[in-house]
């Protein structure tokens, strides 16, 4: 497989590492349209500045599922920006970054998270040189941090939909979804291999499963219909 294009990145400071609690016992409930409607596969929506990629536009055949899965017409030959949220703007998430002992920002958008319990969360994802961030924008809080090596694969759909599900063996996975989860997936295929000299598996089924909690297995259900995708979240 090709080497992708990566984002330029931002540079923060090293300082010792500090590790957070996990977000798994989240219950209030939002709203997913806000989140996922101010964006769109063009990357437009997000304010502040934005930080382009050295090599352009990415093609088709630089991304780690091409001729498997359904596109969006609008995500074909779409340049990625890397960083949506202006990282280096936030006090806040540049401190997180600094304590962390992080280096460099690959990627940085707004996204929603699906709880055990069902439940939607708007949430900050940052992939950087050596971890996974989420937090919670709204109380400026730090919910989950996934180093690169612990994660061993993503599952996605064969079809046009949002999700994606990132599968941590050690801990518990990650369900999210995101309009930009082809660049997400691009970077963080990158950002694993640099890590951990290892290829990240990118597997697709219309069907897959991945552990809520520990213990709690959910099965995400992708079917085509009539207008677009139509998506179930089942217990096990």
């Amino acid at each position: 497989m090709e080497r992708f294009k990566v984002p330029r990145r931002v540079q923060v400071a090293e300082s010792k590492p500090e590790f957070p609690k996990y977000d798994v016992a989240d219950e209030e409930e939002e709203d997913p349209s806000d989140a996922l409607d101010s964006q769109n596969d063009d990357g437009e929506g997000s304010g502040g500045m934005r930080i382009r990629p050295s090599g352009g536009n990415v093609t088709e055949d630089q991304e780690p599922f091409m001729g498997v899965k359904v596109r969006r017409k609008a995500s074909f030959r779409r340049e990625y920006r890397g960083d949506y949220i202006d990282v280096r703007s936030n006090p806040y998430l540049m401190k997180v970054l600094q304590k962390q002992g992080d280096k460099e920002v690959l990627f940085a958008d707004k996204v929603l998270k699906f709880t055990a319990s069902g439940k939607m969360k708007r949430r900050i994802l940052m992939i950087t040189d050596f971890a996974i961030y989420i937090v919670d924008p709204d109380a400026d809080a730090l919910k989950r941090r996934i180093a690169l090596a612990a994660v061993e694969k993503m599952c996605l759909s064969e079809l046009s939909d949002n999700f994606f599900a990132i599968i941590i063996p050690t801990e518990y996975d990650v369900l999210m979804a995101s309009t930009r989860k082809t660049e997400i997936v691009t970077v963080l295929v990158e950002a694993t291999k640099s890590a951990s000299d290892y290829e990240l598996d990118v597997c697709f089924a219309n069907s897959f499963e991945y552990n809520a909690t520990a213990e709690f297995v959910k099965e995400v259900q992708f079917e085509e219909v009539e207008g677009g995708v139509r998506t179930k979240i089942l217990n096990k």
